[in-house]
């Protein structure tokens, strides 16, 4: 025992990699766990949702609240092509529920920071990094909703990307951290079939011991100078983020994967807010591969052009924010800043929002 001891305080780095490395696992299987368990209750009713929408407006917010449920805007933006192709939603229908998925899938970064929620310090780093996504969407959406609105701009651009894509046959990419985990959460879902509220709970509860542990590591490794490695290498501009969020997006197939993953991270002093923002920006691009590759797999033309408008919408986003990011990085910077005075402004905020807003919008409309 005494050896093993001694070989840790040698060898501290190794440990904390080690015990990194099998939090990460966690934290992933964890989301896998969330997901499956919000599918097995969500997905039909996010389905019906989705096929309910009767104009543009109360499309955005069942984007908001179905993405919500099943925590996945690549899950909504795949159902959404797949009832363009069959006819069950029009073009003009569809682009607004995707916008409405681009706010709803940030709801996990938040959930990823409320582990550190009795560490003011690391809570308001963590805090702020996973509502940037958050406000970035949002601000997108208020500029270009309107603009859609009155000339459809998303959609023809679309359809003329769409066309030079006509005939063009589907890939399949394998996500190595749903190859990894899925095996694990399919046998775990076996057992809570008829139970998926209790895997929710396992799921939630898994998440936060997760990462309150590889923060615990990040400490460490910080010590060992990881962050210069950061900043020199991985972060080291925000060209470089931007291209790491985009690609690492394409590899997992989910941005709530790639931007929660760096919510502990901010929360260790990692990573800084203006290092932060690039990387959800190009995590944004990177998330819409999903869906078009599940549009090219159907061969239907209007499939394509509602896969393709969400990338657009994102393309046009980051256009115009990434210039003017002191905008949403001051935004999250002072919403995290008042959550530390009240911790209930988190909660409220993610059930307001992402919840009680759009239940009520669509709620009323109908």
């Amino acid at each position: 025992m005494q050896r093993i001891k001694d070989f840790y305080k040698q060898y501290p780095n190794l440990f904390a990699s080690l015990q990194l490395l099998l939090f990460l696992y966690l934290f992933f299987l964890s989301l896998g766990m969330m997901g499956g368990s919000l599918k097995l209750f969500g997905k039909d009713f996010s389905e019906t949702l989705i096929a309910t929408t009767t104009n543009p407006f109360i499309g955005l917010f069942i984007g908001i609240l179905a993405t919500s449920i099943i925590q996945s805007s690549s899950s909504t933006t795949s159902i959404v092509v797949g009832m363009v192709a069959a006819s069950a939603l029009t073009i003009e229908s569809a682009i607004p529920i995707v916008m409405g998925a681009n706010i709803g899938t940030s709801i996990t970064n938040i959930i990823a920071s409320l582990p550190q929620i009795k560490r003011n310090n690391e809570f308001r780093r963590a805090f702020s990094a996973a509502i940037v996504h958050d406000f970035f969407n949002v601000l997108s959406v208020l500029v270009l909703f309107p603009l859609q609105l009155a000339t459809n701009f998303l959609g023809i651009l679309a359809i003329d990307m769409a066309d030079l894509f006509a005939g063009v046959g589907g890939l399949k990419f394998l996500s190595p951290v749903k190859a990894i985990t899925e095996p694990v959460v399919e046998i775990i879902k076996v057992y809570f079939i008829d139970i998926p509220w209790l895997m929710l709970v396992l799921a939630i509860l898994l998440l936060f011991v997760a990462l309150k542990y590889m923060v615990t590591s990040l400490k460490v490794i910080v010590v060992s100078r990881a962050k210069d490695w950061f900043d020199n290498y991985l972060f080291k501009t925000a060209a470089r983020a931007f291209v790491l969020g985009i690609l690492l997006t394409m590899l997992v197939q989910s941005s709530s994967i790639t931007t929660s993953l760096i919510v502990p991270m901010a929360g260790a002093g990692l990573l800084t807010l203006e290092q932060i923002f690039p990387y959800t920006l190009g995590s944004n691009i990177g998330t819409t591969i999903t869906a078009i590759l599940a549009a090219l797999i159907t061969g239907n033309i209007a499939a394509v052009t509602v896969a393709f408008s969400h990338t657009i919408f994102n393309i046009c986003g980051i256009i115009l924010w990434w210039p003017l990011k002191i905008v949403p990085i001051t935004m999250a910077r002072k919403f995290a800043e008042l959550s530390i005075k009240n911790k209930f402004i988190p909660l409220a905020y993610v059930l307001i929002v992402f919840f009680i807003i759009p239940l009520l919008v669509i709620y009323i409309t109908n």
